[in-house]
């Protein structure tokens, strides 16, 4: 039923593990078959959430390497995006990142096909900026926020947190400057923490973004997730199902049935994309947003390395009800 392999790390993603089948075909009547893989939506308490809120009308901005535009389980969650890598209208996945991190957000639920997402009514807007190799430039990436921000993007999710790549972004903070733009613009931006493994204030402290570090199934921050950002959260982020690319890219090169694990603080920055998603359909603006997950957040062990606490969707959405 499935295989295994190894990965390079690329993006905000770490070494990986399973790929598993899809179903040729949906059925909005029908369960997803994967639901019961998908350990991170519990441990969040995002299916009582979606009793009081499914993120609807609602655009996730995923800026990263693309999407697979014809993802069974994506048809139907997506609205035009861009390409600043080709510079077009076609932001193509190349990679494998950007469509993982997207079904995490918002994959297609109850449709009969592979998982759900943790926004079950939100939509994503793909932005492409990093490239086939999961680099990208200061430029592209500053753009991209931006445009997200200029075409309706409601909650934008920035899983930009391999090694060099967060380390250049960090140098000079070349990215406050444009997350501020998007605050501005009525924008709620989520971002990954990255994994070092450091203790490091990956933003300037003024800087209104929402930084999530990463946990596993037991609750314990993950070995590589950085941590030390003020007012970070912690969500889960090893050993996590979503969807890839069905077509041959660096992160299907053995597999391209659609589906796999990856782990990285970039699987933890979407799934809290998602909870501002359900937070956004029930009128909260970004402070109120940010500040209601926050306060929410669990951490009776007070371990430093979680921050604040890991994210609780069901309390954020009764608390903002």
């Amino acid at each position: 039923m499935s295989t295994m392999r190894t990965r390079t790390p690329l993006a905000c993603c770490l070494a990986a593990a399973v790929l598993l089948t899809a179903t040729a075909c949906g059925d909005d009547s029908k369960p997803d078959p994967m639901r019961d893989q998908q350990w991170a939506l519990d441990a969040l308490g995002l299916p009582d959430a979606w009793d009081t809120s499914k993120g609807d009308d609602t655009v996730i901005a995923v800026v990263d390497t693309g999407v697979d535009l014809g993802h069974p389980d994506l048809k139907g969650r997506l609205v035009d995006g861009h390409d600043f890598v080709d510079n077009d209208d076609e932001p193509k996945d190349l990679n494998g990142h950007g469509t993982h991190v997207s079904g995490i957000a918002a994959a297609h639920t109850d449709n009969g096909v592979g998982i759900a997402g943790g926004a079950p009514g939100a939509k994503i807007m793909p932005v492409r900026v990093l490239g086939a190799d999961g680099s990208g430039t200061n430029d592209n990436i500053n753009k991209g926020i931006k445009w997200a921000a200029d075409h309706g993007a409601d909650v934008i999710n920035l899983s930009l947190g391999e090694s060099g790549l967060m380390a250049k972004l960090l140098k000079g903070g070349t990215l406050n400057a444009s997350i501020k733009y998007a605050y501005g613009k009525g924008v709620t931006v989520v971002a990954a923490a990255g994994n070092d493994g450091d203790d490091v204030q990956t933003y300037k402290v003024d800087t209104p973004v929402l930084v999530v570090g990463a946990t596993n199934q037991a609750g314990l921050p993950a070995s590589f997730s950085n941590f030390g950002v003020e007012n970070a959260v912690s969500a889960p982020g090893v050993d996590i199902l979503s969807t890839l690319p069905t077509y041959t890219t660096k992160e299907t090169l053995k597999d391209t049935s659609g589906y796999g694990d990856l782990s990285g603080t970039s699987m933890a920055s979407p799934y809290v994309a998602a909870v501002a998603a359900l937070l956004h359909q029930q009128g909260l603006k970004p402070d109120a947003i940010m500040s209601t997950i926050r306060s929410t957040a669990k951490n009776p062990k007070n371990l430093t390395k979680l921050g604040l606490g890991i994210v609780d969707a069901e309390a954020a959405v009764k608390k903002a009800g």
